[in-house]
């Protein structure tokens, strides 16, 4: 096993100041928005997306909710607990949400947040579903299940398309940013299996083999690209090691990546004002977590294993210092990435 640090209190506390700062600052604004007409113009972030309006962009706003949650749920009595709570009943109205659901339900907007955002969108509604069935949490459980409930017609628009996507779109995409399909592929895994979703997990296994079952010979030493927060190569092996087993993941893993030893080393971050240099902190949290779960996947004395944990706590040294007290365009989000790591 890797030896990543657990989330402490301290830190807990730290990142939840800052998603809750995240989640109601509406600009700046990145709205990415679809004009359909000339009412569409002019719109607010807050009028087109009134649940998911802040944190610089849609998708960061509902991966900082998720965060949220999970923090509310790994630490109950967290002093910023009755804020979150305040935040979610606010919020997360039927208004709200059908607001966001006709946006995303619109047939001329089938591709916006496809997949990242859906995959976020689909982790949220899993992590509000597994923390109103916490034991620690069970004096709020019915808020908590009352926000999932409320969630439901948007993720229903999501996930109907989700299996459409899985199910119909011949290649991957491989990039290292949000339209990355492993990623998101091992997003919608997890969340599947933590809603009991045999419909979602069988289309996720079965897309994943049609898209890297026979890769092989990947060359690392391309990686990373100026703007990375994945490497197109570990999402890969990291979304794998999740359908295969052990002897067969291992098999695929060394076909796949002949020489690993590239991406061992943490990508330089030259601007973290930069909103698309500082992508490369993403990298390394990202990186970082995928070298873990990779040293986990492989069986005792594969070779791989002693250079994968070395290269997930080097990763995650260069990145966990950067995370907050930057630049708004990497503050954002980064702290969902530090999250997803130090509490896989």
């Amino acid at each position: 096993m890797t030896d990543t640090p657990p989330l402490d209190a301290a830190t807990a506390g730290r990142y939840a100041r800052a998603g809750l700062a995240n989640v109601a600052r509406e600009y700046p604004n990145h709205p990415m928005h679809l004009l359909l007409g000339p009412d569409d113009v002019g719109a607010t972030p807050s009028a087109l997306h009134p649940l998911f309006f802040g944190s610089y962009d849609w998708h960061s706003s509902v991966h900082q909710h998720w965060m949220l949650v999970r923090l509310l749920r790994r630490f109950p009595e967290l002093d910023e607990g009755p804020a979150v709570r305040d935040w979610f009943t606010t919020r997360c109205t039927p208004e709200a949400v059908a607001t966001e659901a006709a946006y995303l339900g619109d047939p001329a907007r089938r591709g916006w947040e496809r997949p990242y955002g859906w995959a976020w969108l689909l982790t949220l509604a899993a992590e509000l579903h597994v923390a109103a069935r916490d034991d620690a949490l069970r004096g709020i459980a019915d808020e908590l299940a009352g926000w999932a409930a409320t969630l439901t017609p948007l993720v229903e628009v999501v996930r109907g398309r989700c299996v459409d996507w899985l199910a119909t779109t011949t290649y991957p995409q491989r990039s290292g940013t949000h339209a990355n399909s492993a990623f998101a592929c091992g997003l919608l895994h997890d969340a599947a299996a933590a809603t009991g979703d045999a419909a979602v997990t069988a289309a996720v296994g079965e897309a994943a083999l049609r898209w890297y079952g026979r890769d092989a010979g990947y060359l690392a030493a391309f990686e990373p690209s100026a703007n990375d927060f994945l490497s197109p190569a570990l999402v890969e092996a990291d979304l794998l090691r999740r359908i295969l087993g052990p002897a067969e993941f291992a098999g695929w893993f060394h076909r796949f990546l002949p020489d690993p030893s590239p991406l061992a080393e943490p990508a330089v971050v030259s601007d973290r004002t930069d909103p698309q240099t500082v992508h490369l902190d993403g990298l390394n949290l990202s990186r970082a977590w995928c070298w873990s779960a990779i040293a986990d996947a492989l069986p005792a004395g594969d070779p791989v294993v002693d250079l994968a944990a070395d290269a997930a706590a080097r990763h995650r040294d260069a990145a966990l210092p950067a995370v907050l007290g930057g630049d708004y365009v990497g503050e954002h989000w980064l702290p969902t990435f530090a999250v997803y790591l130090l509490d896989r």
